[in-house]
């Protein structure tokens, strides 16, 4: 008798033994089901890993140099930052795709006060950062007390944003040399620290720093808990207790207040104020909102996957650089993972239902 006939006699006379191997392999798909919905930031930082491995394998201590990698800091710490802004809506369920132009007019309103009315650079860059966080009050107050859908209201905002700032800018660039002897601290964010041979700016070090603030928060604080009970179901959230319109327009304030800074950074990493930069912002912390692992139907997710996401993006683009390939393949890899992140997302929110 051959084996093939002794494994089929074997099975046909203990079924339950078949029954029970395969409950317990689909009890293991479930345990990585579980794991995963439980640690969302899981998959981006297997991810970003292997990326980093690849490439280093690839191209040795040219991309694993501590130049190489710190340098990939400083490319993503705008989009990291307004991903961490891109996070806090998405996680109430919602979508913010102002929040580049919110971005770009804080930091012209930062520039123009400095140049054109003569403040004091403090009080342009209050400035700005006060003309970001009422922009966000805006978005919050039309989503929260007048209930419209986030995707329409922070579309119209984007238009009315930027053209906005091109009418208020009358489309002019403040130069790096002039904001270097007038007003440096506009471009605070562009110093750097150097520590052998990494270079980290100062706008890197404060991206980092957000996203352990914001993972602290949202996971240790009332504030936190509620933010991901609305995105989870609002209507049950209400009915326990929580203020939804309040936690609403807290989030979109403290998102324009985000975008602020980033547009401060922006100042720093450019070196000049310009308002025809930063407009791809939107649709760059969506990507590493989405890579990182949260998810878009909102209540799942952890902004340290964000993170993990902005950095895939910036491996994948220096790597691919350092190798001499087309850009173009960079965008077709990162369409690639986003397609997966969504995929991945919807298997794992199985586990809830």
């Amino acid at each position: 008798m051959s084996e093939t006939q002794d494994y089929e006699k074997a099975a046909a006379s203990s079924p339950s033994s078949v029954a029970v191997f395969a409950a317990h392999d689909q009890g293991a798909v479930k345990r990585i089901q579980h794991a995963l919905h439980q640690t969302p930031w899981m998959v981006p930082a297997i991810v970003l890993a292997a990326s980093i491995l690849v490439f280093g394998l690839l191209l040795g201590e040219k991309f694993f140099s501590p130049f190489a990698l710190t340098l990939i800091l400083q490319q993503v710490q705008i989009v990291g930052i307004l991903g961490a802004a891109q996070s806090l809506v998405i996680l109430t369920a919602g979508i913010d795709l102002s929040v580049g132009a919110i971005m770009v007019l804080s930091s012209v309103v930062m520039g123009l006060f400095s140049f054109r009315y003569g403040l004091p650079t403090e009080l342009a860059v209050a400035a700005g950062i006060a003309c970001g966080t009422f922009c966000g009050f805006i978005n919050g107050f039309l989503v929260a007390v007048m209930r419209l859908p986030p995707f329409i209201v922070t579309l119209g905002m984007w238009q009315i944003v930027l053209a906005t700032n091109f009418l208020y800018s009358a489309n002019e660039t403040i130069r790096a040399q002039e904001i270097a002897e007038q007003a440096p601290l506009l471009q605070f964010f562009g110093n750097k620290i150097a520590i052998g041979g990494a270079i980290f700016t100062y706008g890197a070090i404060f991206m980092v720093l957000l996203v352990l603030f914001l993972a602290y928060v949202l996971r240790q604080t009332a504030w936190g808990r509620h933010v991901y009970a609305v995105g989870d179901d609002p209507e049950a959230a209400e009915l326990s207790g929580v203020q939804v319109k309040r936690t609403l327009i807290s989030v979109y304030m403290l998102s324009g207040l985000i975008c602020a800074f980033a547009g401060w950074a922006l100042i720093g990493r450019i070196g000049s104020v310009s308002p025809t930069s930063g407009q791809l912002g939107n649709i760059e912390s969506i990507t590493a909102v989405v890579i990182g692992g949260i998810s878009l139907f909102g209540g799942r997710g952890s902004i340290m996957g964000m993170l993990f996401g902005a950095l895939i993006v910036g491996v994948f683009s220096l790597g691919l650089r350092l190798l001499g390939a087309d850009a173009q393949w960079t965008y077709l890899l990162i369409g690639v993972l986003i397609i997966a992140a969504v995929t991945v997302d919807q298997w794992i929110r199985k586990v809830s239902v």
